[in-house]
């Protein structure tokens, strides 16, 4: 199963060429941050909003509400794994 991550957009940089030097972000989200590709993003997103991220790319912007309603979702369903001994890593 694999699971798209809500992030913040923090910088975006490049973009003089789509393929020498195609435009990225970085993003970040409960301290990590990653940087990501924005081709497959249904627009370039802004300083401070959210996109979605699956394997390097943002997929789609998200909303500030939408963004942290699936964060909530996941740390939710990370402390219920975390509490059945279910999350990797997880003491035994």
């Amino acid at each position: 199963m694999c699971l798209a991550i809500p992030m913040q957009v923090v910088a975006i940089q490049g973009g003089s060429d789509e393929l020498l030097d195609p435009q990225v972000a970085l993003v970040e989200s409960d301290g990590i941050r990653k940087e990501i590709r924005l081709e497959m993003a249904d627009r370039v997103p802004a300083v401070g909003e959210y996109v979605i991220i699956h394997a390097g790319f943002a997929i789609r912007t998200l909303t500030e509400e939408e963004a942290e309603y699936n964060l909530s979702l996941m740390r939710r369903m990370a402390e219920v794994l975390e509490q059945e001994g279910r999350l990797p890593g997880a003491p035994e």
